[in-house]
């Protein structure tokens, strides 16, 4: 086990690596983050930010020869990088996890390979795999690209072949998969720690509303019955078992209308759906992220109390910036910003959670302060 005091690795600097930080010194270790941007959220906070990037030797070589291990914030580091760091020192979760999930071909098939479903879908590798792929599943679909896309990006909706023609050109005729879009009745999410051992410990199912893309709230525990739920968690916890994995793990699912439960990816880190567990759990997901990092074992992810978290995007501050105290003066709202410098329309500023006696009182107390920060000043 690595104990406190120890320097924990972060390879990426954004919201998630800012909140590993802050757990992590809050236990007592000193953590290091390597991040090309300046203006790193997570940079800001480390003990120590190294400006380079992810393929800089001088700067992995350092990393390597002072950290005890080394976490991602994010599933688009290099593999050699990884690969490096794997070589001398643990990486958690590994080179293998991380290499599957980053790429949505790969992913639906390993999802395949555990006798899990996802939507039906298609590999496009050409622009002549397109008409076929278009016939053999029901339109609409999504063309979506196998790496790099987030949040909305790197993925159209088409209702066409010729639709699908025009988007695959706009995706730059990487490769991609065409996934037939299914009628949901709503969209949740699992997230787990597992630690090095096997052992598991997983958070109450949360029920995600997305908006062009990007989660816009997440309430948990989710409006859903315990036999779905106990479903949900199953297909997770298999995923994360034949991954041998080590680390936090998010699963996100469709739950159609039909009843079925339909992987839709998964992300090999802490989840925007899983902020809420900073408030309304007994261990955040962060703090999972560094006792597992260290060889620990899970914490205890009992529910404090019922939660709705609510995503800030940049467009709120358009005129200015936000009137917080309409917000901090609400005694069961916690606020959480990034330390992000530019705000930009769609971009992640931070989140919101407000706690309640019940999911109901926690909704209502979220739209009623979603509604004062929209207001004008």
């Amino acid at each position: 086990m690595i104990t406190p005091e120890a320097i924990l690795g972060v390879l990426g600097g954004g919201q998630l690596g800012r909140m590993f930080c802050l757990a992590a010194r809050r236990m007592g270790y000193r953590v290091w983050v390597l991040d090309p941007d300046p203006h790193s959220p997570a940079g800001a906070l480390a003990d120590r930010h190294l400006q380079a990037r992810y393929d800089d030797t001088e700067a992995l070589g350092e990393m390597r020869a002072h950290c005890a291990a080394v976490t991602t914030e994010f599933e688009n580091i290099p593999a050699a990088t990884l690969e490096y760091f794997a070589s001398r020192i643990p990486v958690r979760p590994s080179p293998q996890s991380v290499a599957i999930a980053r790429d949505r071909i790969r992913e639906k098939r390993f999802i395949h390979a555990q006798g899990l479903a996802t939507a039906p879908f298609r590999v496009i590798a050409d622009a002549a795999e397109l008409d076929a792929a278009c016939t053999a599943l029901r339109l609409p679909g999504i063309l979506k690209t196998a790496q790099l896309g987030y949040d909305g990006k790197g993925q159209y909706v088409v209702h066409s072949p010729q639709e699908a023609r025009a988007a695959f050109r706009a995706l730059g005729e990487k490769p991609c998969v065409l996934e037939q879009r299914v009628e949901l009745a709503r969209e949740i999410s699992v997230v787990l720690a597992r630690s090095v051992d096997g052992q598991v410990a997983t958070y109450p199912v949360g029920q995600n509303v997305h908006i062009d893309g990007i989660l816009d709230t997440t309430r948990v525990p989710a409006n859903i019955p315990a036999e779905v739920a106990d479903r949900a968690t199953g297909m997770a916890v298999k995923l994360a078992a034949a991954l041998d994995y080590c680390g936090v793990l998010a699963v996100e699912i469709f739950h159609a209308t039909d009843g079925a439960l339909l992987i839709n990816e998964m992300a090999p880190r802490p989840h925007n759906s899983g902020h809420y567990t900073l408030d309304a759990a007994l261990t955040s997901q962060f703090e999972q992220q560094v006792r597992l990092l260290c060889g620990l074992p899970p914490g205890s992810t009992r529910l404090l109390s019922p939660a709705v978290m609510v995503n800030l995007l940049g467009d709120l501050w358009e005129q200015g910036t936000p009137a917080w105290e309409r917000l901090l003066c609400h005694a069961e709202a916690k606020l959480h910003l990034y330390g992000k410098q530019r705000a930009r329309a769609g971009r992640k500023m931070g989140h919101f959670t407000c706690l309640g006696e019940d999911i109901t009182a926690a909704a209502r107390l979220a739209e009623t302060i979603r509604h004062e920060l929209s207001a004008p000043t």
